[in-house]
């Protein structure tokens, strides 16, 4: 298996987090031309909602995927990469954009916390296989 594989989920991820940077200056750039709100408004809670939202995601995506990052640098560091591995990676990913998605459009809280959920649990799995792993072939 190339180990090298398990950083394409990780640079999606990446984007992912660069993008929402993209999402909340344009909805606070149009919340200021709306005249919704002035620059100095921008520190939390006076953001407004929409753009609130948006910097709420960019935190989020620094919270538990560092522990996603971790996980794949520690696979690829001790060279045990495989098939599961990258399959769990590509599910978390998968989990974050979804979440993204929810949490800047229709911010449907059950619906954004049962998603954040499916990637916490991956994102616990991914751990649990690399220790797995680690302790039958590291």
């Amino acid at each position: 298996m190339q180990s090298n594989a398990i950083f394409w989920p990780v640079i999606v991820q990446v984007v992912l987090s660069l993008a929402m940077y993209l999402v909340m200056s344009a909805r606070r750039i149009a919340a200021v031309k709306a005249g919704q709100a002035k620059p100095r408004d921008f520190a939390i809670p006076r953001d407004p909602e929409m753009s609130a939202t948006a910097a709420r995601n960019v935190s989020n995506q620094f919270e538990l995927p560092v522990l996603f990052y971790v996980a794949c640098l520690a696979f690829h560091q001790v060279g045990i990469v495989d098939f599961a591995a990258l399959v769990l990676a590509w599910l978390f990913v998968a989990a974050r954009l979804a979440h993204a998605w929810v949490h800047v459009t229709s911010n449907i809280v059950i619906l954004r916390r049962r998603v954040f959920i499916v990637g916490y649990l991956v994102v616990a799995l991914l751990w649990l296989w690399f220790a797995l792993r680690l302790a039958l072939f590291g």
